[in-house]
């Protein structure tokens, strides 16, 4: 079963966390990737750039509105999401678990509903890797 292991956590002022910290942290990331990778089950992962980075499209009543953001007043921003292919929600939980954001942020674990794979709208659930 696909789940989506979304990361949100509160986002620094440039400066604010030492670069030998932000190094380690890249490399945390890249090890856990490695073992997704190597286990079988990632499907894809995206690390978000930063809030200030966003623009927002909204389309009201045939008004096209683009907006550059933050728009989201919150202490937590999303800051990225990875898709993972595991036989339930305990496997999922154990993969968030291991993931480096957990010790800084919060890893919202979700299942996935629907999915479009190779241009064909699928049904996760039934999906097997």
């Amino acid at each position: 079963m696909r789940y989506a292991l979304v990361l949100n956590h509160a986002e620094p002022a440039p400066g604010d966390i030492p670069e030998e910290a932000i190094q380690q942290t890249q490399a945390a990331f890249s090890r856990y990737a490695d073992d997704l990778v190597s286990s079988g089950v990632l499907i894809g992962a995206d690390i978000l750039r930063p809030s200030s980075a966003t623009t927002q499209v909204t389309l009201r009543d045939g008004t096209l509105k683009v907006q550059d953001g933050p728009f989201v007043e919150s202490k937590e921003m999303l800051a990225g999401v990875f898709v993972i292919d595991v036989p339930d929600l305990d496997a999922a939980l154990a993969w968030a678990e291991k993931c480096p954001a957990a010790q800084f942020g919060v890893i919202e674990v979700r299942p996935v509903a629907t999915a479009i794979i190779d241009g064909e709208w699928s049904d996760p659930c039934r999906l097997k890797s």
